[in-house]
C-alpha cells in the first residue's frame, strides 16, 4: 500500500507519484526478487537486503510532500543541517517499507538549477528516496554511482512503458 499526503501547498499530480512509486518498488524488489541482495554483494558487504526488499506486495510506504519549512524543520532534527532539502528517506522496520518526504519548492529550484523539468526533477527525488529505502547509498563514489545508474535505468523505464 502506498500512502500520500500533500501538505506542500501546491496542486501535483498525487496518483501520478503513486503509479511511480509502485513501478520504482516493483523493479527493484520483484525483478529477479534479490537485486538489492546482489548489489551488497557486489559492493562485498556483509550485510543481507532489509527485510522490506522481500517483502510482499502488502508492503507499506509513505510519500509526504511537504512545504520548505517544514523540510527545514525536518532536515535540520534529523540530519543537523540548518536549511530544506528536496528529498528525505526514512526506513522503518517489519511491513513498513518506510516514509520519503520531499519539498516539490526545493525539486522546482533544482529543476531550474540543473536545466531540468519539474516534473523529471520530482520523479528523480521520489526514485531517488524509494531506493535509499531498498539499501541503496550514495556515501561512497562507487556507490553513488551504481545508485545513479539505478535511477536512471528506472526512470528511463518509467518514460518509456
Amino acid at each position: 500500500m502506498i500512502l500520500i499526503d500533500n501538505r506542500s501547498g501546491e496542486e501535483l499530480p498525487v496518483d501520478e507519484y503513486v503509479t511511480l512509486a509502485a513501478f520504482v518498488v516493483h523493479e527493484v524488489v520483484h525483478e529477479g526478487r534479490g537485486l538489492v541482495y546482489h548489489f551488497c554483494q557486489e559492493q562485498k558487504w556483509d550485510t543481507k537486503p532489509r527485510p522490506s526488499c522481500t517483502t510482499s506486495d502488502e508492503s507499506e510506504l509513505s510519500i509526504s510532500l511537504v512545504d520548505s519549512e517544514e523540510m527545514h524543520a525536518l532536515n535540520k532534527e534529523y540530519r543537523n543541517i540548518d536549511a530544506p532539502t528536496d528529498v528525505l528517506a526514512f526506513e522503518n522496520d517489519g511491513e513498513l517499507l518506510g516514509d520519503v518526504i520531499i519539498c516539490p519548492a526545493v525539486a522546482r529550484e533544482h529543476a531550474r538549477e540543473y536545466d531540468t523539468d519539474f516534473t523529471s526533477e520530482m520523479e528523480l527525488m521520489l526514485t531517488h528516496g524509494i531506493l535509499h529505502l531498498l539499501g541503496y547509498d550514495h556515501r561512497e563514489e562507487d556507490e553513488a554511482q551504481l545508485m545513479e545508474n539505478r535511477e536512471n535505468e528506472i526512470l528511463k523505464l518509467w518514460r518509456t512503458r
